[in-house]
């Protein structure tokens, strides 16, 4: 039997800070919500699980490697997604976070194969030598290989408590997320039009499906193994949608703005590579714009559910303000 959050029509006001919510932004956090708080205490509990996740893989230089990007460190800002989804829902977090742990692994594969000479060739991912640089190309695609499908195992066969019915739509969720439908379609493309002329259309299939789709993935996810409504889900999808979209602008913005120290990858890597990007396209203050326009359609999708929805609509705020 499904089970969902009720929707509800509460529009307290927003807590202040640099998380506060400005005029037309889309429903405010209620007065009172302590995101940084909230945001520590589910990151501690992501990579007490990340850690628990691989056990002793042979050969010991699969584990090493394997270890070496998942625990790496970063915002971990999909696992997040994936329990505050599932809270939304309804359900307890503890029965999201082996899904939580999957898609952190997808996302983790997808950083180690992208780092490869073969595509974004890059020597620095999350302040350190990229995994390639420390175990070799060939461990690098081995050990993101085994991280991906170390992921349907997480969600198929370490998920106690969730219904078969449901984990079975997760695989499917997932499955659409990381392969060419998704996060692997998307790739080929921005691969494709590399010292190319594209159109607005053209980067925004490249990022909903390299970026978006995983992120979609997220909160659909932990919906899911609550047992979500077709109403939620379908609102979730919106949500997904406009924070996929603003996070790979501002991750746009981020490369021509911010140093390499504090990206902790390399700074400038789309210009080099002459990529396609939204400042490319549109200019920094129009790419500011739009990002922001697309976190205020996404708080729109929840505004049923705003008084529940304090954790994702903090989030998609965190999404523009970030500086990394």
């Amino acid at each position: 039997m499904a089970v969902a959050v009720s929707p509800t029509s509460d529009n307290t006001s927003s807590a202040g800070g640099d998380n506060a919510s400005h005029p037309g932004d889309g429903p405010p956090s209620p007065a009172g919500f302590d995101f940084g708080g909230y945001l520590d205490a589910a990151r501690l509990q992501v990579e007490l699980a990340l850690d628990g996740s691989l056990g002793p893989e042979r050969p010991e230089s699969l584990r090493e490697s394997m270890r070496y990007s998942l625990l790496a460190g970063g915002k971990r800002l999909r696992p997040i997604l994936c329990l505050a989804a599932c809270e939304l829902a309804g359900g307890d977090r503890s029965l999201a976070m082996p899904t939580a742990v999957a898609l952190e692994m997808v996302h983790t594969m997808s950083l180690i194969h992208d780092d490869l000479p073969a595509m974004d060739n890059d020597d620095l991912r999350r302040g350190r030598p990229t995994n390639h640089k420390v175990y070799g190309e060939a461990n690098a695609i081995l050990a993101g290989d085994a991280l991906l499908t170390r992921a349907f195992e997480m969600v198929a066969l370490r998920s106690p408590g969730v219904p078969a019915e449901r984990l079975l739509l997760v695989v499917g969720e997932l499955s659409l997320a990381s392969g060419a439908p998704g996060l692997v379609g998307g790739q080929v493309v921005d691969l494709e039009c590399e010292a190319k002329q594209v159109d607005l259309e053209t980067l925004e299939y490249i990022h909903l499906h390299k970026t978006g789709a995983l992120l979609r993935a997220c909160v659909v996810c932990g919906a899911l193994i609550a047992g979500a409504s077709d109403e939620l889900l379908a609102a979730l999808r919106t949500y997904a949608r406009g924070i996929g979209l603003a996070f790979q602008i501002i991750d746009d913005i981020l490369d021509v703005t911010a140093s390499s120290e504090v990206l902790g990858k390399t700074a400038g890597k789309d210009l080099t590579a002459d990529k396609s990007t939204y400042p490319k396209l549109l200019g920094l203050e129009e790419s500011r714009l739009r990002a922001d326009a697309l976190v205020a359609e996404a708080k729109a999708a929840l505004a049923p559910w705003s008084g529940q929805a304090s954790p994702l609509l903090a989030l998609a705020d965190y999404i523009t303000s970030r500086d990394r």
